[in-house]
Formats: structure tokens, C-alpha cells, sequence
């Protein structure tokens, strides 16, 4: 645009010398010409930059962890002047990252058409990936003069988590919920509200089981196999506060996500139903969801991850827990970043469950070490980003 500046105000000073020097008339008509021109291409560009009109969009409002995915940015031209340049600068940015990737988009517009642009991102970490264009500068047809418009176009998606095997115990407790009647479909228990299967009799089963009426029928003892309760009271607790701003803050956050992925999982791979526990920053309150599936998890690791504000607040599991100290559970499994004392002083008090597990997330791999925190109730396990599976294998939930 420099250049074009240069050259334009040569050929003002070169048609000038030419009217002195040469023919007067045909060099002045020539000179106001071009004395003409920039006035005409000032009010062209602001006759554009009102007529021209941006939008950012992406096709899927949730899209998978390390795969490309289209952006679309779209400018309209409502004018009958055609745009020279338009030049789009995008930002993009993880909410739980204040590291800011921006580059340019440059392109010519025709009158009354739009002109769509597609380009691709890519995420490492899950979390919530803001688009913007900060502003779309507008050229006038010869490139003197510029506009911007279309300040602050945002648009986003939700970049989730991917699950990670890991190799655990789902232990067969006592602690059932009475009022429920949801029992396992593959495997046979000890409550009798409920028939599993009927099979003949084997050497060792119980006398009480015999379904004589059946049996007296087929001639051979028929044996009833009672059902196993699944909906075990047990809580997964996701505690998503920010503690630091540093390199290590989308590993750690993208970490805690897939910790209680990985885990969730595992406990509906055993028929274990759950609830998770996380603070919901648009709704501004702990928010409790309960999972029996694995629709029922996708549901709930969406809503998470959306369920942040650019500001990151998040308060501290000590409201939750202290607003429900009557918790009666088979299992506690608290994700965090950080081994607070206090917090796990708190759990005791509070949490009344058979099995207490705290999954302490690190920056690095150097600093999942045991915590220091001893307690004969619960059993802290650091877990080191990117290592997941070999972190917490062999867990007891």
C-alpha cells in the first residue's frame, strides 16, 4: 500500500512538470485526474467499509483432541464496488492458556458476492478453542486507502479428551443403593430382590437358591442366581481450578480431563454407575451428574469442558464438601492438581467411604513423587502428564 502511495504521488508530480513544460490543456485535464482519483478511492473505501460485512463460523461445535478441524470465515460485499484487498487478522487461543496464534488471511472481494475462506486448526489439549478476527481491514479497487471493520468476530469449539486404558479394580462392596433396581445384565450377585438367571444345580450351591417348584417339573434341580446390584454409590470429585499460570497449565488441565475419563470408563466397562462432581462457571455452583453409560460420560465431559468462563473461576472443593458432609459412599476419587492438606484433612471428616483415592496431576514427569500427606484413609497417587495409564494402573476404585 506503501508503494502504490509513492507511485501515485510520482505521477502527481510527474503530470505537474508536464503541464509546465508541456501542453497545457491536455496536461492539466491529466493532472486533475489524478488529483481526482484518491478523493474518488476515500469515498469508495468508506462507501465499503459499510457494505462489507464478516462472520466466523466452525461446522462442528465439538471436535476430537489432535485432529484437524475447518474454520470458515466468510466476507460479504453488499456494495457495487468491488474490494481490492481484504486482509482478515485471526487469533486463536485455549480459554485454559493465555498463549495467543495469530496470522493473516488476505483476499479479494467482488461487488455484491461473498468470499468464503476455509483454514485449519489443530489442538494438542482439550478445553474450549477461541477464534476470532480481531479486525478485517478494507481496501479501496487501487489499494491507497484502508478501512478496518469487523473488529472482535468470534467464534469457538469444544476440543475434547481422549480416553486412556488403564488396568484397575472395581471392588465388590457392601454399600448399595436400597431404592434403586438396577442390576448387572452379564453378571449374578446376592440380591434376592431380583433373578439373574436359572441354571441346573451344581455340587457347592446353596439349598436356599433350589426353585423346587421348577424343579419338580423338569426332574433335576433347577438353581436361581440372584443379581448384582450396580447403582453403588460412588463419586468421582473434579477439582478444575487453575492454581497457576505456566507451561505446565493446559497439560495439567487437558490431564485432570482424561484422568476422570480414563477412570469413568473403567468403572462403566465394570457396570459401576457414578456420579461426577466439578464446578460449573456458567452456572456458577458445584454440579453433580450421574453415569451409567457411556452416552451418559460423553454427555457429562462436554458439559465440563464448556461449562468454563475466559476468567477460569472455580471455587475451592472446601464448599462442596463442608455443604454435604453426609456422604455415605463405596467409593471417593478425588482428581487434582494440587496435594492440599487441608483438603484431604477435609475428606476424612467429611466423606464416609469404603475406598478414598487422591489423584494428585503434575506439570512433569520429575515431579510425580509421592506426596508427603500420609493418611491411613486415603491413597494419594501422583499422576504425571502424558502418563496417564502408567501413573494410576493397578488403582482400586
Amino acid at each position: 500500500m506503501l508503494v502504490t502511495k509513492i507511485l501515485f504521488i510520482l505521477l502527481i508530480i510527474i503530470c505537474s512538470l508536464f503541464y509546465i513544460l508541456y501542453i497545457p490543456d491536455f496536461a492539466l485535464v491529466l493532472l486533475a485526474v489524478f488529483l481526482t482519483l484518491p478523493i474518488i478511492m476515500l469515498v469508495t473505501a468508506v462507501i465499503l467499509k459499510h457494505s462489507v460485512k464478516a462472520e466466523l463460523s466452525v461446522k462442528d461445535a465439538v471436535v476430537p483432541k489432535n485432529h484437524p478441524f475447518p474454520v470458515q470465515l466468510c466476507i460479504t460485499n453488499k456494495s457495487l464496488i468491488p474490494v481490492g484487498k481484504a486482509e482478515a487478522h485471526i487469533e486463536y487461543y485455549n480459554v485454559f492458556s493465555n498463549q495467543i496464534t495469530s496470522f493473516y488471511l488476505n483476499m479479494p472481494v467482488q461487488a455484491r458476492n461473498s468470499q468464503r475462506v476455509t483454514f485449519q486448526l489443530n489442538s494438542k489439549f482439550c478445553g474450549i478453542i477461541k477464534i476470532r478476527a480481531v479486525n478485517i481491514k478494507i481496501y479501496d479497487p487501487m489499494r491507497l486507502f484502508k478501512f478496518r471493520t469487523g473488529k472482535n468476530i468470534c467464534t469457538e469449539t469444544a476440543v475434547m479428551p481422549e480416553i486412556h486404558e488403564i488396568n484397575g479394580f472395581v471392588t465388590t462392596v457392601d454399600r448399595v443403593n436400597d431404592e434403586s433396581s438396577v442390576f448387572s445384565e452379564n453378571n449374578p450377585g446376592d440380591d434376592p430382590s431380583e433373578i439373574f438367571d436359572l441354571r441346573e444345580y451344581n455340587p457347592g450351591d446353596k439349598l436356599n437358591r433350589i426353585h423346587w417348584k421348577l424343579s419338580s417339573k423338569k426332574d433335576e434341580f433347577i438353581v436361581k442366581d440372584y443379581s448384582l446390584p450396580v447403582d453403588i454409590p460412588s463419586i468421582i470429585f473434579l477439582d478444575l481450578k487453575c492454581y497457576e499460570d505456566s507451561e505446565y497449565t493446559l497439560p495439567v488441565f487437558d490431564t485432570l480431563i482424561e484422568t476422570f475419563l480414563s477412570i469413568s470408563q473403567l468403572m462403566i466397562d465394570n457396570e459401576r454407575i457414578h456420579n461426577v462432581v466439578f464446578y460449573s462457571g456458567r452456572q456458577k455452583e458445584f454440579v453433580e451428574k450421574s453415569i451409567s453409560s457411556a452416552d451418559d460420560l460423553a454427555t457429562a465431559v462436554r458439559e465440563i469442558i464448556i461449562s468454563f468462563n475466559d476468567n477460569l473461576f472455580c471455587l475451592k472443593p472446601d464448599s462442596y464438601l463442608t455443604d454435604n458432609s453426609v456422604i455415605s459412599l463405596s467409593s471417593f476419587i478425588f482428581i487434582t492438581s494440587v496435594p492440599d492438606s487441608a483438603v484431604f484433612e477435609l475428606i476424612n471428616e467429611c466423606v464416609d467411604a469404603e475406598i478414598k483415592n487422591a489423584l494428585v496431576v503434575t506439570g512433569s514427569p520429575e515431579k510425580a513423587v509421592s506426596s508427603k500427606y500420609e493418611s491411613s484413609e486415603i491413597n494419594v497417587i501422583p499422576v504425571a502428564t502424558g502418563r496417564i495409564s502408567s501413573s494410576i494402573k493397578d488403582i482400586e476404585l
